[in-house]
């Protein structure tokens, strides 16, 4: 049973027009409720569909088959040289030992936890936008990163330069190699890009990068999680796999600029 208190003071009317006017802002709010109700659905209902596209682009991506080089960091210069860099010291060893050939230019810094890259010339001759885009590379993806340096300095030689052979007394650790003659030298400053391609992640260099996407963002360093930042950086591109962008990121903590 509904209880319905009226104010004596009034009559009858007066207590039958105030519930009235109750009644009616009370259906506005629930048709107002309502609406709002509709509105969120149907946010939702968007969102799950981009969602479930993101995935269906992901799964995509996974299913293509990769190239050789793609367990290790990689770029095609602007000049559409390919430069493969390792990740840690296992990848080290392998680039110079199973993919680096006698006309292949060999790039390194003297930084501890510094990756080798190797510009695949295929007998032509880089200019010296390639050897920078490469020293750049070498740069960003060193532990200088992570210390926060601006720039560092990049050597570059030739591969038999390269050697596991050690001098007296002396132990050449996994992932390393001595550096025999002379030195060439580049200052790179530490900057990367990330860009979409036919829907796959490429970084590298911002000059290489830009030279073979329009869609790509600048990477500079910072505090953010890496993962953080990869989903931003794939929200902003509105494509590519989340796993491919965090191995792209350098370590130590980056942000987009």
């Amino acid at each position: 049973m509904t209880r319905i208190k009226l104010d004596v003071s009034k009559s009858l009317e007066k207590n039958a027009e105030t519930y009235f006017e109750r009644s009616k802002k009370a259906k506005k709010k629930l048709e107002g409720a309502e609406e709002a109700l509709k509105r969120s659905l149907k946010k939702l209902g968007n969102e799950k569909r981009k969602e479930e596209k993101q995935q269906k682009k992901e799964k995509k991506e996974s299913k293509r088959k990769k190239k050789w080089y793609e367990k290790f960091h990689w770029f095609y210069s602007s000049e559409d040289f390919l430069c493969i860099g390792g990740r840690d010291a296992t990848t080290n060893e392998i680039i110079i030992k199973k993919h680096t050939e006698k006309e292949d230019i060999v790039f390194h810094t003297d930084i501890s936890g510094s990756p080798f890259f190797v510009i695949k010339t295929k007998g032509k001759k880089p200019t010296k936008k390639t050897l920078n885009e490469a020293a750049q590379a070498t740069a960003s993806y060193s532990s200088a990163w992570k210390a926060g340096a601006a720039a560092a300095e990049v050597f570059f030689v030739s591969p038999e330069q390269v050697t596991k052979k050690a001098g007296h007394g002396e132990f050449v650790p996994k992932g390393a190699f001595m550096i025999y003659g002379k030195k060439n030298t580049l200052n790179a400053e530490l900057k990367l890009a990330v860009g979409l391609k036919n829907n796959q992640i490429i970084a590298g260099p911002i000059d290489s990068i830009r030279s073979h996407t329009d869609n790509f963002l600048i990477i500079i360093q910072g505090n953010e999680k890496t993962s953080d930042t990869a989903k931003k950086i794939r929200k902003k591109l509105k494509g590519g796999n989340l796993d491919d962008i965090i191995r792209m990121l350098p370590a130590g903590g980056c942000r987009i600029k």
